[in-house]
């Protein structure tokens, strides 16, 4: 480990809580260079999943670099782009009655959220964007603006402008779309009539809070009602990880915008797009660009995931069943030690269990990391335990990531309990 330590910038943070060197990976298991195995719980943050190296995804980029295919491509036309947006429309798109252009964007989660941004400022405008209480969009000076978290914010050392905060559902109890709607139209208010909103219907770092579909439908609604964009930061939320394809499918809702990252590749490989309607592309050429906007290696698992896995409905019932068996285990250990846990979080498999204390959940964490799985901790204080693990988990390795987390909790707990005697 020498050298991580003698080169590499403190900014690492996965590293320090899982401290082993990782050479392969499969599936949902990680396995280091002494042959140790771990089950993935953190799916690369969300970037993974369909898991690690997928067989067909693995040959498809495999056949498609040996016969020299196209690597780097800024924005020009190529073979892989044309296959992606085809299965795009064809997978995504059409059975879902919506209509958005594409725009390819740098290769990570908050170029995307800059580009949108931008956009939207460019087509109202206007400079101020609303922006939720937990929420978190990226970490590029602009993304950042729009980003709740402290710590995160901290690290810019500007001032952080253009966005006016406002609490999400549930927060503090407060009635955020009312307050919402008042200010709008109060010229005393002092909110600077918004370009757009921007938001995750399901917060991840923010600690898996879930909006719920009235709550969207309304906040819709007054969008529409005030000429303000809706912009969807569908980046961890997204590509399956809630249990549809985009996390605001069961609202119903149709967002100006959505930002996709992360597993729009499939393979964990960078990319970025977003989508808009094609009323908003307003761009001039190159106005908004990026060296490796043109990721061609992406875009070729990115197709073939859409197709393997959006073309019927077996990956969201595996979602489902697995999230009814992480459910379960949850309900069992909050029976078993009330004073440890205060509720179950988040939808499909962007879902966990908010601890007494970021103290007790990162102790679960380092317990389930000592016991064979790897898994993080979210929210403001990082007391929610957060189960990550790629879509495509069959049921034999969930119910071993279960065994793992109870042993965990019954370990801790004997701890707690013990310290407090």
């Amino acid at each position: 480990m020498d050298i991580f330590n003698q080169y590499e910038s403190k900014v690492r943070s996965y590293s320090n809580n899982f401290p082993v060197l990782f050479k392969k990976a499969k599936g949902c298991w990680l396995e280091t260079d002494s042959g140790e195995r771990y089950l993935d719980f953190l799916a690369g943050a969300g970037s993974l999943n369909y898991g690690h190296n997928n067989s067909e995804l693995q040959t498809a980029l495999v056949d498609y670099i040996t016969s020299d295919g196209i690597t780097h491509g800024l924005d020009m036309h190529s073979n892989a782009k044309a296959d992606f947006l085809v299965a795009l429309n064809k997978y995504i798109f059409q059975p879902r009655s919506l209509d958005y252009k594409v725009q390819f964007t740098g290769p990570t989660g908050t170029n995307a959220v800059e580009a949108a941004l931008k956009l939207a400022r460019k087509v109202k405008g206007r400079p101020n964007v609303v922006a939720f209480t937990n929420g978190f969009h990226g970490c590029t000076a602009g993304a950042l603006a729009a980003t709740g978290n402290q710590h995160h914010r901290g690290g810019n050392g500007l001032p952080l402008a253009g966005v006016t905060r406002l609490p999400y559902e549930g927060y503090a109890g407060i009635d955020s779309l009312s307050l919402f709607e008042t200010m709008l139209t109060d010229a005393s208010s002092g909110l600077d009539k918004p370009a757009a909103v921007l938001l995750e219907t399901v917060q991840g770092e923010g600690g898996l809070n879930v909006a719920s579909n009235q709550w969207l439908q309304r906040l819709e609604k007054i969008c529409r009602d005030n000429d303000v964009l809706l912009i969807v930061d569908d980046i961890q939320a997204g590509c399956g990880r809630t249990g549809t394809f985009f996390s605001f499918e069961p609202a119903g809702i149709k967002p100006d915008i959505v930002t996709l990252s992360k597993s729009i590749s499939g393979y964990g490989l960078p990319m970025a797009i977003v989508l808009l309607k094609p009323e908003l592309d307003s761009w001039k050429p190159g106005e908004h660009n990026g060296t490796f906007r043109g990721n061609n290696h992406a875009f070729v698992t990115a197709a073939h995931s859409l197709q393997m896995f959006w073309s019927d409905n077996a990956l969201e019932e595996n979602i489902a069943a697995r999230s009814a068996q992480v459910s379960e285990t949850l309900s069992l250990v909050m029976k078993r030690y009330p004073q440890l846990f205060e509720q179950q979080k988040g939808r499909g498999l962007m879902i966990g269990v908010e601890c007494s204390c970021g103290e007790t959940a990162s102790l679960i964490a380092r317990e389930c990391f000592a016991n064979g799985m790897v898994i993080e901790t979210a929210g403001p204080n990082d007391e929610v335990v957060k189960f990550f693990s790629p879509l495509t988990i069959t049921q034999s390795e969930m119910a071993q990531g279960m065994k793992i987390f109870e042993q965990a909790v019954d370990t801790v707990a004997s701890k707690l309990i013990k310290k407090a005697s």
